[in-house]
């Protein structure tokens, strides 16, 4: 299995949100390899494209993802 770059894992992570969380913590697990591996410090997530953009719920997935050893954060547009 070929390493996926951070853009890779984060178009994955969207896709798990979009199918009820599918394996979800091993795309998060994927996607902290990745942000490593490029050496970024943080992951970044369009609101628009998650099933809950609100504030409740990117605090929430904040959260999660935190809980995983990943910081997120989210792009302004």
């Amino acid at each position: 299995m070929s390493e996926l770059t951070v853009a890779e894992a984060t178009d994955n992570i969207y896709a798990s949100l979009r199918a009820d969380n599918a394996e979800l913590d091993a795309h998060i697990a994927a996607l902290k390899a990745a942000l490593t591996r490029e050496g970024i410090k943080q992951a970044v997530f369009d609101p628009t494209k998650l099933a809950q953009g609100n504030r409740s719920g990117r605090k929430l997935m904040q959260a999660y993802f935190r809980q995983r050893g990943v910081s997120v954060s989210f792009s302004a547009d």
